[in-house]
């Protein structure tokens, strides 16, 4: 996939944004700040030279610093996008667009493709314009406030049911992609297996409870050394698996009193975090720190914190 730039081309049966915008506007004032030139070669080198034409950057840019400043998620700001003229100048539009620009799945693999360092690229990018325009003095940065603070993940409540359940699915769904042919997927009795334990534990019945996480336990157990056997001496497959069978390995050998333990099998960065509070004791995402100016509160560096997560007193 090869790196897209906007071309402006003349159309006489459109409409032109510049005719029906004011230009003094907030957001066309902003966008004659912004440095896209520089995205453009910062984000071009994760592009190939073959294949088709990506989106041009300046619109994946836009869209992100559209989706932050007004809080909204990926959907709602391809939605939104379409109803404003504002936001279509804003991403480098010269007629008025009809049609989503893209779909809101690609919001997501952008931000994998340029990974933490380009969105920190696109935050400091933030704070050298308000700098150049004056919004904050230069004097405001030395000194800064810097907190800590959690941001939680959209995972379902971790259970040791539903852990070794999905890790099943994902193992049985994997294997059937690379043609490997199982010896029992266990994916029907997993499922009435999971559903009792859950039963079980509403009606306080934890010794039938137990009894169906040993089962769940079994079958992940037999499904992971199935096909842990049939890959063996494949590069190709050990290659393709080893994430997946990692994370299997760690989930059965993991306890309840142990450290860093997986709470989701499509995030496993995600941590138990104590922060004290009366109504949420524990809550399930990353700890991260936060540096910003004093008094406008200007976010000028945000990181994630991979030390032990603990923010209080639990």
């Amino acid at each position: 996939m090869r790196l897209q730039t906007q071309q402006r081309c003349g159309d006489l049966f459109k409409e032109r944004l510049a005719a029906i915008i004011d230009m003094n506007h907030s957001l066309v004032r902003l966008s004659g700040l912004m440095p896209w030139d520089e995205f453009d070669a910062e984000f071009g080198r994760h592009y190939r030279p073959l294949g088709r034409p990506a989106k041009p950057t300046r619109l994946m840019a836009g869209l992100h610093f559209l989706k932050h400043m007004y809080d909204l998620s990926d959907e709602e700001t391809v939605e939104r996008w379409v109803e404003n003229p504002y936001w279509q100048s804003f991403c480098g539009f010269e007629f008025f667009q009809h049609q989503f620009p893209i779909d809101p799945s690609t919001m997501t693999r952008w931000r994998k493709r340029i990974g933490p360092e380009g969105m920190e690229k696109l935050l400091s990018a933030t704070v050298g314009v308000a700098i150049e325009s004056g919004t904050i003095k230069k004097s405001s940065l030395e000194r800064v406030l810097v907190d800590t603070t959690v941001q939680p993940k959209a995972i379902a409540h971790p259970t040791d049911s539903r852990l070794y359940h999905k890790a099943l699915q994902l193992l049985v769904r994997q294997a059937k992609r690379a043609g490997i042919i199982l010896r029992r997927s266990h994916t029907r009795v997993a499922k009435k297996a999971a559903l009792m334990a859950g039963r079980y534990a509403h009606a306080k019945q934890f010794k039938r409870m137990r009894r169906e996480l040993k089962k769940l336990k079994t079958y992940l157990g037999r499904v992971y050394r199935d096909i842990s056997r049939k890959i063996a001496g494949n590069e190709g497959l050990e290659h393709r698996f080893s994430r997946l069978l990692g994370l299997v390995e760690r989930l059965l050998a993991q306890t309840p009193k142990d450290k860093n333990k997986i709470y989701s099998m499509h995030a496993p960065e995600v941590a138990c975090i104590a922060k004290g509070k009366a109504r949420t004791p524990y809550e399930f995402g990353a700890k991260v720190g936060i540096a910003t100016t004093i008094g406008k509160d200007w976010f000028l560096r945000r990181g994630l914190l991979r030390a032990i997560p603990m923010m209080g007193t639990p």
